[in-house]
């Protein structure tokens, strides 16, 4: 690999493309003390083996002997760490008072302990290591471990990075180059509607069934196109809150690869929940239009109350999640065993109020992070951060994509709470009362957490990239499609379509129940107390409730779900429901029609679409827009076109469509309007 090539591959590995110019460069801080060796002037030598010779050493070498000694018979990772505490102060951010890690090889190799009690027999114990120095101050044996870790995972990265400049087969689509074309001024052409549609019920039920499309398109995307599993599983993978520092500085490693079959299954968990809990929204949305009796009603709303709380808790923790580990990673800390929905408890730390002065930005996102700020609460930040948008929008060019994306699903569910109030009279979320879907949701969430552990699928996920070869996506869908069913009995989408059938199921029952009490009360008969739906079901023994879904199974019709993962016609099944029948040809600019011809392109490498040029397509078309807070925009037809369904898409990072979210906006199109390339013709 020549050197211009490899220095291409380090840069590539690191959040900023910055890596140590030599030894000892002290632009990065503390780094040249822990790792100088991974310097751009020693790895990217022209001629040079140094970087084989590294790779060499800690790929076949143990910890225990990378702890002795180096490569090039230079001072093993303990050795080095005492030097350079010796001669260049470095010195780890806490003390450890009376804790001691052990180099041992074998399972515990870096295990702490902190004496407690009788400190001066429990040395006269460790004495024998500790002359052998392979017992050492807890705060000497963490900075060896992170300078193990650090290398571990440069080396990792540098290979996988190695991997794919040399693959001829592995898909080239996932991250298109940004084209360098200027943003059009077309985007005043595109008319903002002065005010919101009037809202009603049926109005409610398409925002609704918008979102549900949106995230039945996405689960949809992550089954059949590659690049996009391998993206979303790469953001999951590397936003664990395992990462994010404990009370005392610790962390795990980032690239340890046991972690990323739990990741995997944490993503399509998250997708399916998505898609499913905005199914069961549509469900009771439909159900109260429909109902006309103010029982009915009462019981409908509360079970639409706290829907929407689980699903702003939802989107909430995924927010939190990408600020833990992008621009409010100083502001969050893990909390040592403790887990929230089987993944480490993260909270944040400190008071968000002091930075109203300083980063007005942060100061909003992380207020949004807060677990006291409920939906009805977040609308004053959004819209204090929409504000700080529009006056500097660079501002929102400063956050990664993840936190933007995660901005925008949270924005999505706030707006929609919003929008219910004028509508119908929302009770407040309630522990006790309409708890049938987020019961449910929570037993399964439990029961899929056991079982992840158990999960690997190392053969197709190890590297992650790895799912960019042919047929290795696919593979990797059907192993977590027989693992799920294994272990719950039934595939992961039948899952949640059984917990939504069975809630409407209890709904009807308590309406039924309901009634009855009602008329005993006209009848004059004993009646004590307010009516209290049925409470959800106990939950089932773990072999009860698997052998209960296998005989389901066996009486379930020949058809696959509509969160269907890997099947022999998984592409017919996410293509469900069909698009409408291609429109007649559109004639338009030639600039709309490249708009659109990048969109719908199916080439290995396809271009970008400036948001401000789709805008000025859309423009060209008679689309109007209102603009919501989180950079949630929805687009409305013109009176002249046969399908009058509006669409809400998000603006990307960057404000550029490219990579995967060509895909999401192409296939949002086709699905609502049934456009194809075809379909627009350059004039």
């Amino acid at each position: 690999m020549p050197p211009a090539q490899r220095a291409r591959a380090m840069k590539a590995g690191t959040p900023d493309q910055v890596v140590l110019k030599h030894s000892r460069d002290a632009s990065m801080g503390n780094v040249c003390k822990f790792m100088p060796e991974w310097n751009l002037k020693d790895v990217t030598a022209a001629g040079s083996d140094f970087l084989l010779r590294m790779l060499e050493h800690r790929a076949t070498k143990s910890l225990g002997e990378q702890y002795i000694a180096g490569f090039d018979d230079g001072p093993g990772d303990h050795q080095f760490i005492v030097e350079m505490m010796r001669t260049r102060n470095l010195r780890h951010v806490h003390s450890f008072p009376n804790s001691y890690t052990f180099f041992l090889d074998g399972d515990k190799y870096g295990q702490s302990y902190t004496i407690v009690k009788d400190k001066e027999n429990a040395l006269a114990g460790f004495k024998p290591a500790i002359d052998a120095q392979l017992c050492v101050p807890q705060s000497v044996g963490e900075l060896v471990l992170l300078r193990q870790t650090y290398l571990l995972q440069c080396l990792n990265i540098m290979v996988e990075d190695i991997l794919d400049e040399a693959s001829t087969t592995r898909s080239q689509k996932e991250r298109p180059k940004k084209s360098s074309d200027a943003a059009t001024a077309a985007l005043s052409k595109l008319s903002i509607k002065p005010s919101t549609p009037k809202l009603d019920l049926p109005a409610l039920l398409d925002m609704a069934l918008d979102q549900k499309a949106s995230l039945d398109d996405n689960l949809a995307l992550i089954c059949t196109e590659p690049e996009v599993l391998s993206h979303l599983l790469n953001n999951w993978f590397f936003s664990r809150p395992e990462l994010v520092a404990d009370e005392k500085g610790r962390r795990l490693p980032a690239h340890t690869d046991k972690y990323i079959s739990g990741a995997f299954l944490d993503m399509i968990h998250n997708a399916v929940k998505g898609a499913a809990t905005w199914n069961y929204m549509c469900r009771l949305l439909e159900l109260l239009r429909t109902s006309t009796a103010k029982f009915q009603r009462d019981i409908i709303l509360q079970e639409i109350s706290n829907v929407c709380h689980l699903e702003y808790s939802r989107v909430q923790s995924i927010l939190r999640r990408q600020m833990s580990i992008a621009s409010g990673a100083r502001w969050f800390k893990r909390v040592s065993n403790a887990y929230d929905n089987g993944n480490a408890r993260i909270i944040l730390k400190g008071k968000p109020e002091a930075l109203a002065g300083d980063d007005q930005q942060l100061h909003y996102l992380l207020r949004l992070c807060q677990a006291e700020i409920t939906a009805s609460k977040a609308v004053d930040w959004l819209t204090k951060l929409d504000g700080l948008h529009k006056k500097s929008p660079e501002k929102r060019d400063d956050l990664r994509e993840g936190e933007i994306d995660a901005l925008g699903d949270l924005a999505v569910i706030v707006a929609f709470v919003q929008s219910l109030s004028p509508v119908v009279s929302m009770p407040a979320f309630n522990r006790k009362k309409g708890q049938q879907f987020v019961a449910g949701a929570a037993e399964l969430e439990a029961e899929l957490n056991e079982v992840k552990q158990k999960l690997d699928l190392s053969d197709f996920v190890v590297p992650i990239d790895n799912l960019l070869e042919p047929g290795m996506a696919e593979a990797a869908l059907k192993a977590f499609d027989k693992f799920i069913i294994e272990k719950t009995g039934t595939k992961i989408g039948f899952l949640y379509l059984d917990l939504i059938d069975d809630c409407i199921i209890k709904l009807h029952e308590n309406f039924e129940a309901q009634a009855q009490h009602e008329a005993a009360k006209k009848a004059n008969k004993e009646t004590k107390g307010e009516y209290i739906p049925f409470p959800p079901e106990p939950l089932k023994e773990p072999e009860a409730r698997v052998q209960e879904r296998r005989q389901k199974e066996k009486t379930r019709p020949a058809q696959a779900s509509v969160y269907e993962i890997s099947s022999d016609d998984l592409k017919a099944v996410a293509a469900a429901p069909a698009a409408p029948p291609p429109p007649k040809p559109i004639k338009v600019k030639a600039t709309t029609a490249n708009v659109f011809s990048i969109l719908f392109s199916r080439a290995e490498s396809r271009g970008t679409v400036p948001w401000v040029n789709f805008e000025a397509a859309l423009a060209e078309l008679g689309f109007s827009v209102i603009p919501k807070f989180g950079s949630v925009f929805t687009f409305f037809p013109p009176e002249s076109m046969a399908i009058q369904k509006p669409l809400t898409l998000h603006r990307p990072h960057k404000s550029r469509i490219e990579g995967y979210l060509l895909l999401v906006f192409a296939r949002r199109l086709n699905r609502l309007y049934g456009w194809r390339e075809e379909t627009f013709q350059a004039v």
